[in-house]
């Protein structure tokens, strides 16, 4: 199916659609809205921009009883911005019938003009998880009604820690209802979420995932007095945004640290000397994109799961290819292409040698692209929040202060971690000054805590 009349849509519904320019269901929308018309479950993959919100916004507006003013649907979205932009789209596919009340509730904006606006009545909100459970803590929003949750981007909204929240809110709405997931990545935890919320769910996958690893792998011959600068070589010609250094030594990823940063490259190390405070502190701003460069040993990697890794670098042979299989395998992943190099000194030669296949290239470092001008820095900085859930801090919380007090736009905060004590966010790098001063100087959840700049 390719045409919406071909849908068990109403008139108004497919006339409408037809004169806001939905001609032609992208792939997201021709295959979950029929799954979602019949009110099953549904998980589906789907990146933004692939029409997905017209996707559950053409189902839970067709399936809304208009009479009945009650709040039928619910939508949370991680940012004020995305839900926003949500809201605005529903209210366009909502022409088809009149008096269709949607309501935006949001961290960052005032409160007493929501509680005058849900007194009113609405039949659909959207809304950020903090705000959304504020207003059911103090009994100003009802989802005893609820037929149809949506969670949109789910994968940004647990990378930002919102599973808490999540949870939370889940605990207000009725058992029976039709739960609807929308996720750009398909992670384990996003399996996991869906196992706990919803009910057979009918899996769509709009984006080419599960594909072997495609991975470019590539060898260089290098003196060791030179693999720095080589190192930094393949980093400029590359580009890739994150990478991780494998070193056969705590010593060499240690060095390998202080000489990239002498050369303006932002790298952290990971090894069996540093204290579990210092390891997650390394951890968390590779995660969250606050450091582009992750040395580690193979001890202090194991169990080490990033995203989306475009480049793994062996700045030594590794002692197996059992070794080298494990190492590189952490890059293209999920249908994207990475990015494998590995350099070998001169006494390595014979060794090398025994990497020779059909899909691996030894290639002259000299073919590298120098650049003096080169420098890596990261897109995020890692503010840290001295409070976490032992202070009953929850995302929501840090995002409405940013939002809100500070001003920032949600785009311009990146994950959020939350621990027993500690609250790590990242800020986009240009606004980390702003949103320092702003959190120093005001308050979260009417308390002052004390915050700094890893």
């Amino acid at each position: 199916m390719s045409k919406f009349s071909q849908l068990a849509l109403c008139d108004e519904m497919v006339q409408n659609l037809d004169k806001i320019g939905y001609t032609q269901m992208t792939p997201v929308q021709a295959d979950t809205l029929p799954l979602i018309l019949e009110n099953k479950d549904v998980i589906a993959q789907a990146k933004t921009g692939s029409g997905k919100t017209a996707a559950f916004g053409i189902g839970l507006l067709q399936k809304l009883q208009v009479k009945k003013f009650r709040v039928q649907a619910l939508v949370l979205c991680p940012t004020r911005e995305l839900a926003d932009q949500v809201a605005k789209e529903l209210r366009i596919i909502a022409k088809f019938a009149h008096n269709i009340k949607i309501l935006t509730l949001c961290g960052g904006a005032a409160f007493g003009p929501q509680l005058g606006s849900l007194r009113h009545g609405a039949h659909i909100i959207v809304g950020t998880p903090g705000r959304i459970l504020k207003h059911l803590a103090k009994e100003t929003l009802s989802l005893e009604n609820l037929e149809t949750l949506v969670l949109d981007e789910a994968d940004r909204m647990l990378d930002m820690g919102f599973i808490e929240e999540i949870d939370k809110v889940l605990e207000y709405t009725p058992k029976e209802k039709q739960t609807l997931l929308f996720s750009a990545t398909y992670t384990n935890e996003i399996t996991f979420i869906s196992k706990r919320i919803q009910n057979n769910p009918v899996s769509v996958k709009t984006v080419t995932t599960e594909v072997a690893n495609t991975i470019d792998e590539r060898f260089y011959e290098v003196h060791e007095r030179d693999k720095t600068q080589t190192l930094i070589n393949v980093f400029s010609h590359f580009k890739p945004e994150n990478i991780i250094v494998f070193t056969n030594t705590k010593i060499a990823a240690k060095e390998l640290a202080e000489n990239l940063a002498k050369n303006k490259v932002d790298a952290l190390a990971i090894h069996g000397d540093l204290e579990q405070y210092e390891r997650n502190d390394v951890l968390v701003q590779f995660a969250n994109k606050s450091c582009p460069v992750l040395i580690a040993t193979d001890v202090a990697a194991r169990g080490l799961d990033i995203k989306e890794l475009s480049m793994v670098v062996n700045l030594d042979l590794p002692h197996t290819l059992e070794t080298y299989t494990h190492r590189i395998g952490r890059t293209g992943r999920a249908g994207h292409d990475g990015i494998a190099i590995t350099l070998y000194a001169e006494d390595e030669i014979q060794n090398a040698l025994e990497y020779k296949n059909d899909t691996r290239t030894f290639e002259d470092a000299g073919m590298l692209k120098k650049s003096n001008t080169f420098e890596m820095k990261p897109q995020f900085v890692t503010l840290v929040i001295e409070g976490g859930k032992k202070d009953k801090l929850r995302a929501g919380d840090l995002l409405g202060a940013l939002t809100g007090d500070a001003g920032l736009d949600g785009s311009a905060i990146g994950k959020i971690d939350i621990y027993d004590r500690q609250a790590y966010v990242a800020i986009k790098r240009e606004l980390i000054d702003t949103a320092h001063k702003k959190l120093s100087q005001g308050k979260i959840k009417n308390k002052k805590f004390s915050v700094w700049t890893l």
